[in-house]
């Protein structure tokens, strides 16, 4: 049974409450060479299999800290944390990131997300604050922890001629 869809009516009466908790999804080693590509931090320790085998304390090559936390944003649509009436999202700032576990290639990790606060920053335009855990899959340690700040943009409603 799916849940309902959030909108800013109900995001305010949710405040302390989980919005939901994601797919597990895997970070395999072609997303993390990726996401070297792009960023063009190559370190040893996530693009090279056979030197992770032999030297890393994780005996296998890991992702990013910055991978797994850009994963927060992909899986915070997928469960629906932003309003339905939204009419624009941006990334705002965190607070308090921890990268608490490496995540190995080939693992598959979820995001759990609990809203935190919904400050009202004006007409239409509220500052969202949720804790993020990305859990990885068979772990008792997350992978990590981030509150991050999402300022919402609502979307007005068209006035109807009389």
């Amino acid at each position: 049974m799916s849940k309902p869809a959030l909108t800013f009516a109900t995001l305010k009466d949710a405040v302390g409450q989980e919005l939901g908790v994601s797919q597990w999804t895997t970070v395999d080693q072609t997303r993390i060479d990726q996401f070297a590509d792009c960023t063009g931090d190559h370190q040893w320790i996530h693009v090279d299999a056979e030197r992770a085998r032999r030297e890393s304390p994780f005996r296998a090559t890991i992702a990013h800290g910055f991978l797994t936390l850009s994963i927060i944003g992909s899986l915070g649509q997928e469960i629906g944390a932003i309003p339905e009436n939204t009419q624009a999202a941006f990334n705002y700032g965190l607070d308090r990131v921890r990268f608490v576990a490496p995540v190995r290639a080939g693992t598959r990790v979820r995001l759990r997300s609990t809203l935190i606060s919904l400050e009202d920053r004006g007409p239409g335009q509220y500052l969202m604050k949720a804790s993020n855990v990305i859990e990885i899959e068979g772990d008792e340690r997350p992978a990590l922890i981030a509150e991050t700040l999402i300022m919402l943009y609502e979307r007005r409603q068209k006035k109807v001629a009389s």
